[in-house]
């Protein structure tokens, strides 16, 4: 008799998250060097922008999807703690899902509301914090192209009243694509745009502001890929 497969529900896998062990930042610290090396040696790994960001302060850090190891890439010269949001279901992963919470990834369910991560999201950032959080919910298309936004990012930058840190990663698509069983040797850059802060026009209501601003953090990204 077959055995069926358990899944752990998201209020119990988050609750797991929470309790779980994540690396000290002096062991992120340490990782940061043959990180940056092996990335340049296999994927000829190049940053632009790096002067925009910020060292301190709250922050959400929102950038497209194009693999798996978007998050290490994107971290590499980012010098201060750090916390991801990520499908939730990934931490169900063997391997992967313990690793990914020993970094510092908290889950957050992609499809529907999420309350609880936001708010844990939120008092990250409120506390001087920074979050990685990818809008489009998921990995884009293999050419590259950007899925629809999301308007977590945007709405918790307005929510906490921080800067927000658009991120492009460039060439991510060819190393490893949706459908690809394991990535590839290919180029890729990582481009850091100007942090910016959100706010509402005169007379624009809350729900109006995000999403415009989510609209235009989606071209200020994409402006970057060609």
């Amino acid at each position: 008799m077959s055995e069926a497969k358990t899944e752990i529900a998201p209020e119990r896998r988050r609750a797991l998250a929470q309790r779980s062990f994540v690396l000290p930042q002096w062991v992120l610290e340490a990782l940061r060097p043959p990180t940056r090396l092996l990335s340049k040696l296999l994927w000829r790994m190049s940053f632009r922008g790096t002067e925009h960001i910020p060292l301190t302060g709250g922050l959400v850090i929102a950038a497209n999807h194009q693999t798996y190891i978007d998050p290490i890439w994107i971290s590499i010269p980012i010098k201060r703690p750090l916390r991801y949001l990520a499908w939730d279901e990934a931490f169900d992963w063997p391997i992967v899902g313990p690793l990914m919470t020993l970094f510092g990834a908290w889950p957050l369910q992609i499809e529907g509301r999420d309350p609880a991560a936001i708010r844990r999201a939120l008092q990250w950032i409120r506390a001087g914090g920074a979050v990685v959080i990818f809008p489009e919910g998921g990995r884009g298309y293999p050419d590259g192209s950007l899925k629809r936004f999301k308007p977590g990012a945007v709405r918790m930058a307005l929510e906490a009243e921080v800067p927000i840190l658009p991120v492009t990663i460039r060439g991510g698509h060819r190393v490893w694509p949706v459908g690809q069983l394991l990535p590839r040797f290919s180029s890729v850059e990582i481009i850091y745009h100007e942090p910016y802060r959100i706010a509402p026009h005169a007379g624009e209501d809350v729900r109006a502001c995000v999403r415009r601003e989510t609209e235009q953090l989606s071209s200020l990204i994409a402006a970057a890929l060609r």
